[in-house]
């Protein structure tokens, strides 16, 4: 299973549009968003795949909002961050700020963690868990989404173009 990985798209409606397109014709199933969405349109332009999302410290006034048109929108609200099963992977979800929330993931032993917040792509392994982060589609030097293939845990970044 192809899955898109996002974050920190702090509202920027028509960038995450080109992501979101970008990421359907890499072929992915289905979206994961690390947080800092910044606004319901966000979540409406993700939904177009089965999306999850955590909230991240940008989302902490609009969270019962986002709540709300995540089960109008059928998308999956993890909260503050949790452990999902998708393509046969046992996957943390965590926007990253806080360690607290982290660790509380990784008690669950996952596989992988995806987090944002740094706006930075990359991955990296602390204490035995892999961790992967996105990049962002707001003030970043390059914008990035990922793509997770579920089938090998390999990962591929794609840049967004600036517009």
């Amino acid at each position: 299973m192809l899955l898109g990985i996002l974050s920190d798209t702090h509202n920027e409606l028509a960038r995450t549009r080109v992501a979101v397109e970008v990421l359907r014709q890499a072929g992915v199933e289905a979206l994961i968003h690390c947080g800092d969405l910044a606004s319901t349109p966000i979540l409406e332009i993700c939904s177009c795949l089965p999306l999850w999302f955590v909230f991240g410290n940008h989302d902490a006034d609009s969270a019962s909002e986002l709540r709300v048109a995540a089960a109008e929108l059928h998308a999956t609200c993890l909260g503050w961050g949790d452990v999902i099963l998708l393509g046969g992977r046992k996957l943390g979800v965590v926007h990253g700020h806080l360690t607290l929330d982290i660790k509380r993931i990784s008690r669950d032993s996952p596989e992988v963690l995806f987090c944002g917040h740094s706006h930075l792509a990359g991955e990296f392994t602390i204490d035995g868990l892999r961790r992967i982060n996105p990049g962002a589609l707001h003030r970043a030097t390059k914008f990035t989404v990922a793509v997770f293939e579920t089938t090998n845990s390999h990962i591929q970044w794609l840049e967004i173009p600036r517009s």
